[in-house]
């Protein structure tokens, strides 16, 4: 019921997604039936393998976590509860992002040595794709969960993208070791003295995430959200001026024509819809997390990055790398042994 669409585009998503992921996928609607029952209607394959549990309630975009936390009614609960009990294996929300993240922390919790999940999504680079975290699940980070989300995506781009040894970087305004705040030179200096499942980097600024420069990049909720954003927006504004400067003549569209092909293969590459889907990570419970204002086709990519994730085993695989590096108690260590250099 989430997003600015509800239903209208979740329900055509799934059957978007269920052609993608063959007849073994399996859909809980959680949410109003009387607006989900007639948009089944016009899918049969896709009733064939739903249900609806229905729930009036509905957590507002504005809401409140603390408040939405006492909604054990809504659909977000429900749909979260589905996974708890086993009757799903994963949930996709477009809802509210912090009551979606304190609802799936307070029922999934979060995987040991883990303190707060975050929010992870691929992002085309000039290199092919990069992962980035946090995205919005955390607004402010000190430096230890910033050490945490390294690892958390380092774990991701293994156990997900199949990178053997990934490079992790942490966002800021420069390179050098002095730059930053206090917050992202600590976790430097925490992640300088711990084995990552990956090679840490050091910094990197907003220009290394188009050029791909590290296979993970790091920062906190605020920062994360706003270069996500700041990027949808560059390619929604790439494209209008592609469409003006082909429209501008008849040779223009004449060249348009000729390059159809191409710009077919550009605009899927730079599509933001393509990458829609956030993953939670750190939680013990697989939650996706989709841009409220995606369509159909935005909402279905997010429900094929849950499937995948579910096929592949990741939060096992994920328990896994984490609880490697937390028995050393190398993160925790680091954390209080190591501090960054005063900077005059």
């Amino acid at each position: 019921m989430g997003g600015d669409f509800g239903p209208q585009a979740v329900v055509p998503a799934a059957a978007l997604a269920l052609e993608e992921l063959g007849a073994s996928a399996k859909f809980i609607f959680c949410g109003d039936e009387k607006k989900i029952a007639p948009l089944l209607d016009a899918h049969p394959a896709l009733k064939a393998v739903s249900q609806i549990r229905h729930t009036e309630q509905v957590i507002a975009n504005d809401e409140k976590p603390s408040a939405a936390l006492r909604r054990k009614d809504s659909s977000m609960r429900l749909a979260i509860d589905a996974v708890k009990e086993g009757a799903a294996q994963s949930v996709v929300s477009a809802g509210n992002t912090g009551a979606l993240m304190a609802t799936a922390k307070l029922v999934f919790r979060c995987l040991p040595g883990v303190n707060r999940p975050a929010i992870a999504s691929v992002i085309p680079t000039m290199q092919g794709e990069t992962i980035m975290l946090d995205l919005g699940a955390n607004l402010t980070c000190d430096a230890e969960m910033l050490a945490q989300f390294a690892v958390l995506g380092a774990v991701y781009a293994r156990a997900v993208k199949g990178i053997a040894n990934p490079t992790v970087g942490i966002l800021n305004v420069g390179t050098e070791e002095v730059k930053g705040t206090d917050q992202v030179r600590e976790a430097a200096a925490i992640l300088s003295g711990i084995e990552l499942p990956g090679k840490f980097a050091g910094f990197v600024e907003g220009d290394d995430i188009a050029k791909g420069t590290v296979d993970v990049v790091v920062t906190d909720g605020f920062t994360g959200n706003v270069a996500l954003k700041v990027a949808e927006g560059v390619g929604k504004l790439t494209g209008h001026f592609l469409k003006e400067a082909f429209l501008s003549s008849l040779f223009a569209k004449l060249g348009a024509l000729f390059a159809s092909g191409a710009l077919k293969r550009l605009k899927k590459r730079v599509d933001p819809r393509f990458y829609n889907g956030g993953m939670f990570l750190g939680l013990d419970g697989i939650c996706v997390k989709s841009h409220g204002g995606m369509d159909s086709y935005g909402f279905s990519r997010a429900i094929i990055v849950a499937a995948h994730l579910v096929e592949q085993g990741y939060n096992k695989r994920v328990a896994e790398e984490i609880g490697h590096i937390m028995s050393k108690g190398a993160l925790s260590a680091a954390s209080a042994t190591k501090q960054p250099e005063s900077v005059a």
